[in-house]
């Protein structure tokens, strides 16, 4: 049960894979475009665990005791005075950054690149959703149908991304493209890019159940790389190679794949987060083939889209949850997700909730 008294839940990283529940004050509203959150669903995602096993994602590192967390859908409790998009009782999803609506980048409607952004679950910017409450700006609170579910409206921010890489990769219709790396965004990817009438979709994976994932999402083909000969398949395929192809795995092995199944002209989009400050490129081939690569910082402009995608039904995310805990369950929900175990595609967390024990 939620306390009533001016007190909640927050679990916060103390160390490699170390999580403790604490109680601490309910956050307050402070500005008029404030909005008092009460947190239904918690996403855990594969940044979440660059923190959790390894501290740090690039020159972002923990200083400990610090709460990550950026995917969430939550029920309005209270507004600031100046709220007029949302209201109490509304279940919204939560846009995790925070710009300052001022700088270079914001003025040339490149949000996610702000000057001074602040996102949570982010080492440095502002504590994550792994808790009871949280207040947001306004602007971060997107209302949702009354359709959708909570665990639904948390799958908006990854959704938003895997929209934003397709908008990136430009006209997708008749396209062969190639998805590399079959997690929670290979899969927002491959939902976005099928909906823009990409010719052919190729995915692949270490993991044979994410592979059947795939598939269910909208994958022409799946490729076990760790079974398969992958170039034999894609010459199958592709015999004239991909014309794009989003790596959203962060592997060496996924970025020299990328180069050499990429057709002349090809593009290549950088989504996942290698382990490593530097990868390497074959810079021959790279040159030879005029390969085109863009990075992908999260999204720009897409939750709108990702919320009405999922409020038509048209990007179906209800079979991609695989595992639910409590939020007293939070170190088995990490340690699931780190280890890749009992087949998980997403695990949610779910504040105040009491839920079965954790597998």
């Amino acid at each position: 049960m939620t306390n009533t008294h001016g007190m909640m839940k927050k679990v916060s990283l103390t160390g490699i894979q170390q999580l403790r529940m604490e109680s601490v004050p309910i956050p307050a509203i402070q500005n008029a475009t404030d909005v008092k959150l009460r947190i239904a669903c918690i996403g855990v995602c594969g940044s979440d665990m660059h923190y959790y096993t390894s501290g740090r994602i690039g020159a972002q590192v923990v200083r400990y005791p610090f709460t990550v967390g950026h995917e969430c859908s939550a029920i309005v409790e209270s507004t600031g005075s100046a709220v007029t998009r949302v209201k109490p009782g509304d279940l919204v999803a939560v846009e995790p950054a925070m710009s300052c609506g001022d700088c270079d980048q914001c003025r040339a409607n490149r949000h996610h690149t702000c000057r001074k952004l602040n996102f949570l679950g982010c080492p440095g910017q502002k504590e994550g959703c792994m808790s009871e409450f949280l207040v947001m700006p306004e602007a971060c609170c997107f209302p949702v149908g009354p359709a959708v579910t909570p665990e639904e409206a948390a799958w908006v921010e990854p959704l938003s991304i895997g929209i934003y890489a397709a908008h990136l990769a430009g006209n997708l219709s008749h396209a062969h493209i190639g998805i590399l790396g079959c997690g929670p965004i290979g899969l927002s990817v491959i939902m976005a890019a099928h909906q823009q009438g990409v010719k052919r979709i190729w995915a692949t994976d270490r993991l044979a159940y994410r592979l059947e994932a795939a598939r269910r999402a909208g994958a022409d083909a799946a490729c076990d790389i760790e079974k398969e000969d992958a170039d034999k398949c894609l010459q199958q395929e592709a015999p004239l190679q991909l014309d794009v192809v989003f790596e959203c795995c962060g592997q060496q092995s996924a970025l020299d794949q990328a180069v050499a199944w990429l057709k002349p002209g090809g593009k290549l989009l950088l989504i996942g987060i290698p382990e490593t400050d530097r990868v390497t490129f074959n810079m021959d081939l790279l040159r030879r083939k005029e390969i085109c690569i863009q990075n992908v910082r999260r999204q720009n402009g897409c939750v709108t889209e990702a919320v009405q995608s999922v409020t038509s039904g048209i990007l179906n995310n209800k079979r991609l949850t695989t595992h639910r805990f409590s939020l007293e369950q939070s170190q088995a929900a990490f340690d699931l997700v780190a280890d890749y175990r009992d087949k998980v595609i997403k695990a949610m967390i779910y504040p105040g909730k009491e839920m079965e024990p954790a597998p």
